[in-house]
């Protein structure tokens, strides 16, 4: 077994675990790192068939490493560092937690066994989660979460309670749902996924670990099951040739060239930040710092369309004119003629985020909250929200500031978790 580097000071200590489809090593000059070496193997039922299929790893490599860093990129927390080879990545040494969590947007596969009567096809809106014991000798039994509270793991020093369940069940439902906004992008379903979970053996953070490749779903482009590209079609074989591996083959390399394709953004947007004055530039570099961080570029004008109104419009047309989706932000305090003037003459959204000021405030943002009839602009007074709101607007078009939105959701609902666990801890 080889393990090629692009970087050849690379210390491979031993072999911590094998899977059946990896291996993984510790790094000697690394420590709380880890090499995940794909292997060209594949197989199904539990490995009661397994094959090999050349070329598999670097598929299944390269598809992972797609992956996780569009997850990364969004803000899920994951063991991913950074791809290393064409058939390996570096990741954080976690110890994993012996579940499969798998959820499921379309009943197909074993659901349909365990759940006689119903067709297949049936949409779940919530997703469905299920959750299965890793125990290859029992055909990794269905468990329920009161087994695995009842279980008590303990991982890198990391108990797994009702905190930890909740927390990974929110992760499997929001990474499935950022995966499905990305592939719907090239016009396929995601139909099922199945994660796992590992404690950081550094940070004793719950995260998001192992692989996700072509074995880890089902995706059915156009939603059409007779077009699957995953490993569904290898488990369907009724005899292994290598006619038939080829094909399976082509699959696999079909998802690891779109996958590359789910990184890249489907449309481009813009705010323009419109000021009164430069006295209010600290207000409008927080909305650009905002929009910064959602991959949304931001542009910072100053207008005042009390004195130059013909500048303001002059301003508005140029940003019109060059077929850019935008969002103009209004930045106005006192008396905000800005938003109302850019709103009336505008087809694009406008948001009004006037600075108020401690003597006047309460007063002035009424200029911005009562509009004549025929404007629709709205008010937000937080620099952070406005970018916010701003966001949510390019991301029913563009997937990846979606994307971090969600992510963004999910982190907070987190922390929330996470503070109200260690509060309890310091009553009791």
């Amino acid at each position: 077994n080889k393990l090629e580097h692009s970087q050849p000071k690379l210390k491979i200590g031993q072999k911590l675990n094998e899977g059946k489809t990896k291996q993984i090593f510790e790094l000697v000059d690394q420590p709380g790192l880890v090499l995940v070496q794909s292997k060209d193997q594949i197989t199904a039922g539990n490995a009661v068939r397994k094959d090999q299929m050349e070329g598999k790893a670097a598929i299944a490599n390269k598809t992972t490493s797609c992956v996780f860093k569009l997850l990364q990129e969004s803000g899920i927390k994951t063991a991913f560092v950074k791809q290393q080879s064409d058939t390996a990545f570096i990741a954080a040494h976690c110890e994993m937690i012996p579940i499969e969590w798998v959820c499921r947007r379309v009943a197909t596969g074993s659901f349909l066994k365990r759940n006689p009567g119903v067709k297949e096809g049936y949409r779940f809106s919530p997703l469905k989660m299920e959750m299965f014991f890793k125990d290859d000798a029992n055909n990794d039994p269905q468990w329920s979460e009161e087994q695995i509270l009842e279980a008590k793991f303990s991982l890198a020093g990391l108990t797994i309670g009702k905190c930890e369940v909740d927390i990974m069940n929110r992760s499997t439902v929001a990474i499935f749902e950022i995966l499905e906004k990305s592939w719907a992008t090239q016009n396929c379903t995601l139909v099922d996924m199945k994660i796992e979970f590992g404690v950081n053996v550094k940070t004793q953070e719950i995260v998001l670990a192992d692989v996700i490749d072509n074995d880890s779903w089902r995706l059915w482009p156009a939603g059409d099951r007779s077009q699957q590209k995953d490993k569904q079609v290898y488990r369907d074989l009724k005899e292994v040739t290598p006619e038939a591996m080829q094909m399976v083959k082509r699959n696999f390399e079909w998802v690891s060239e779109r996958v590359k394709l789910l990184l890249e953004s489907q449309s481009r947007g813009r705010v323009v930040v419109l000021m009164g004055s430069t006295s209010d530039m600290a207000h409008c570099e927080k909305i650009k710092k905002a929009c910064t961080s959602y991959g949304i570029p931001c542009i910072l004008r100053v207008t005042s369309a009390h004195k130059g109104p013909d500048e303001t419009l002059r301003i508005k047309a140029e940003y019109e004119g060059d077929g850019v989706p935008t969002v103009f932000v209004a930045v106005a305090g006192r008396s905000n003629g800005l938003g109302p003037v850019m709103s009336g003459n505008t087809a694009y959204p406008v948001i009004n985020c006037p600075p108020l000021t401690p003597d006047w405030g309460a007063q002035d943002v009424w200029s911005s909250l009562r509009m004549p009839s025929g404007l629709g602009c709205s008010t937000i007074l937080s620099p952070d929200a406005a970018a916010q709101f701003a966001a949510q607007i390019f991301g029913l078009t563009d997937h990846l500031v979606w994307c971090k939105l969600r992510a963004s959701m999910l982190n907070t609902w987190v922390s929330l978790k996470v503070a109200d666990k260690k509060l309890q801890a310091c009553s009791v």
